[in-house]
C-alpha cells in the first residue's frame, strides 16, 4: 500500500457483503499529512442504518446469541490472530488515514487491539450467574444475558483500538454490533470488519457504516430496535446521544473529554516528570482524551518545569508519519487544525506567554508545532476547555491544597497524575482529585483489564475489565418453586 495511490471506492459492510450507499453517495478521506485523497468512501445515511440494524437483530436473535460461548470465543480468537497476520496491513492504513506516526501504531494501537480482542476472547465463555439462597423452598439465581444490538460510534484519533475497545466486550457477550466509525478515520474499521468474516463471524454479527454524525449517527442513536449505544467523542454529542436514547430508553456508555491535570511537586523526580508530562500531552499530536494538557507544576521548581517542557517541545521530530524517526504527525483534518490554533490565539490574547511553537509547521499537511504556554491562570479559556492538540498550559501553585482545587476545578474528571516522593501526599492526592484514573510518578498508560471513564463532562459508564461485561449484558433473576 502507498499514499501515491489511491485506494479506490470502499463501500459499507452489511450483512456480510460490501454494498453501495442506499443514496449512492461518496465521499473523501484523506490522509492529513499530505492532504491527498486516499480513498472515497460510500456515504451511509437513515435507510443504510436501517438495513444495519435489521442485519444485526437478524443475527443476534437467529445466530449470535443463540451460538455456544465457547464457539464465539473461538472465532474472536481467530480474529485475533489475523489481526496479527495482517499488522503491517493494519498499522500503514492507520497511520495514513488519521496521520498517526507509523512507530506508534506499531507500538501501541495495534498490540492494544490485539490484547483486547484476545482478552475479551477469554471472557466469552466465563460470564456467570449465582445462585443466590433466597428462601428455603425456592431455587433462585441469576444469569446475564446479552442486551441485544450495540450501535459503537467511535472517534478519529484511536480508530482501531478505540473500536476493539467496544466490538471485542460486545461480540464476547453475545451482542451484535452496528459500528459507526468517524468520517474522517474509516479505513481500518472497514478491513477490520472484512477480516472478521474471514474469521467465521456469521454476517450481520458486525455491521460497518461509515458516515456522519448529524445523519447516520442520529439514525443509530434514535433506532428503535438499537438497545445500547457506547459512544467515544466530546461532551456536546455525548448530550444530544443522551437526548436522543429517550425514545426507546436505550442503555448508554459515554467516554468525553478531559482536561486532565499532571501535578509536579516541588520534591518530584523532575527529568522523569518533565519527560512524561512531554509524552502526556504531544503523543498523538495531543489528541486524546486523557492528555495531560494542564501540567500544574510547585512555584519552587515552576520556571525549570516550564524551561524543560519548552526545551522537549522544540526537539520534538514532527513530519511524515510513514518515516520510522517521526514523534509527531499532523491534526487529524484541516477543520481540527484550525480549532487548536484558534485556541492558541485565544490563548495569546488571555495574556498567557507562548513560550515555544504556537504556529502551523509547514504548507502542505495540517501540522501544528508543539506549543507550551507559562503564566496561564486557571481561569483562562486554555485552561479550562478541551483543546485536542498539542498544547500545554503551565500553571503555578503553591500548596497541596492549591494544587488539589485547580486539579478539579474544571467540568471534567476523566484522568489526573501527581508527581512526589512524599507517599503520604501523592495517596491524599489520589484519594481526593475528581478523577477515572490517577497516575502517580508515571503519566498515561493503560490496560484493558483496568476500568477506563469519567464523569461530569468526561462522560459515564466505564469500558475495559469485567466492567465493560457489564456494559454489554443484563441480569436476570429465576425463581423456581420448591414447595409443593
Amino acid at each position: 500500500m502507498s499514499d501515491r495511490h489511491r485506494l479506490g471506492r470502499q463501500h459499507l459492510l452489511i450483512d456480510g457483503k460490501r454494498q453501495a450507499a442506499a443514496s449512492g453517495r461518496y465521499f473523501e478521506t484523506l490522509n492529513p499529512a499530505t492532504e491527498d485523497v486516499l480513498a472515497e468512501v460510500a456515504e451511509a445515511d437513515a435507510a443504510d442504518a436501517d438495513l444495519a440494524v435489521q442485519s444485526s437483530r437478524k443475527a443476534f436473535e437467529n445466530v449470535w446469541s443463540q451460538m455456544r460461548a465457547a464457539d464465539r470465543g473461538r472465532i474472536l480468537m481467530n480474529l485475533a490472530d489475523l489481526l496479527r497476520k495482517h499488522q503491517e496491513e493494519l498499522v500503514e492504513l492507520e497511520s495514513l488515514d488519521a496521520g498517526k506516526p507509523i512507530s506508534a501504531v506499531q507500538r501501541q494501537d495495534m498490540p492494544a487491539a490485539i490484547d483486547t480482542l484476545t482478552y475479551y476472547a477469554g471472557w466469552a465463555d466465563k460470564i456467570n450467574g449465582q445462585v443466590v439462597p433466597a428462601r428455603p423452598d425456592a431455587l433462585t439465581y441469576t444469569v446475564r444475558e446479552p442486551v441485544g444490538v450495540v450501535a459503537a460510534i467511535v472517534p478519529w484519533n484511536f480508530p482501531l483500538m478505540i473500536g476493539m475497545w467496544k466490538i471485542a466486550p460486545a461480540l464476547a457477550c453475545g451482542c451484535t454490533v452496528v459500528l459507526k466509525p468517524a468520517e474522517i478515520t474509516p479505513l481500518t474499521a472497514l478491513r477490520v470488519g472484512e477480516l472478521a468474516l474471514e474469521a467465521g463471524l456469521p454476517a450481520g454479527v458486525l455491521n460497518v457504516i461509515p458516515g456522519f454524525g448529524k445523519t447516520v449517527g442520529n439514525a443509530l442513536v434514535n433506532h428503535p430496535d438499537v438497545d445500547k449505544v457506547t459512544f467515544t467523542g466530546s461532551p456536546v454529542v455525548g448530550r444530544e446521544i443522551l437526548r436522543g436514547s429517550a425514545g426507546n430508553l436505550k442503555r448508554v456508555t459515554l467516554e468525553l473529554g478531559g482536561k486532565s491535570a499532571n501535578v509536579i511537586f516541588g520534591d518530584a523526580d523532575l527529568d522523569a516528570a518533565t519527560k512524561a508530562a512531554s509524552s502526556g500531552i504531544f503523543f498523538n499530536t495531543g489528541q486524546v482524551c486523557s492528555a495531560g494538557s494542564r501540567v500544574l507544576a510547585h512555584e519552587s521548581v515552576y520556571d525549570e518545569v516550564v524551561a524543560r517542557l519548552a526545551e522537549r517541545a522544540s526537539k520534538v521530530r514532527i513530519g511524515n508519519p510513514q518515516e520510522s524517526g517521526t514523534s509527531m504527525g499532523p491534526i487529524v483534518s484541516v477543520t481540527q487544525m484550525n480549532r487548536v490554533l484558534g485556541y492558541i490565539d485565544v490563548g495569546v490574547k488571555e495574556g498567557a506567554s507562548l513560550v515555544t511553537g504556537g504556529k502551523r509547521v509547514g504548507d502542505k499537511g495540517y501540522f501544528v508545532a508543539p506549543t507550551v504556554f507559562a503564566n496561564v491562570e486557571h481561569e483562562m479559556r486554555i485552561s479550562q476547555e478541551e483543546i485536542f492538540g498539542p498544547v500545554v498550559s503551565v500553571i503555578k501553585f503553591k500548596d497541596d491544597e492549591e494544587a488539589l482545587r485547580l486539579a478539579n476545578g474544571t467540568v471534567y474528571s476523566l484522568a489526573a497524575g501527581v508527581w512526589s516522593r512524599d507517599i503520604g501526599r501523592v495517596h491524599n492526592f489520589a484519594k481526593k482529585v475528581k478523577a477515572g484514573t490517577v497516575w502517580i510518578n508515571t503519566y498515561g498508560p493503560t490496560d484493558v483489564r483496568l476500568p477506563w471513564g469519567g464523569a461530569r463532562d468526561s462522560g459515564f459508564g466505564r469500558e475495559h475489565g469485567d466492567a465493560a461485561i457489564e456494559n454489554f449484558t443484563e441480569p436476570k433473576v429465576v425463581w423456581l418453586n420448591l414447595s409443593n
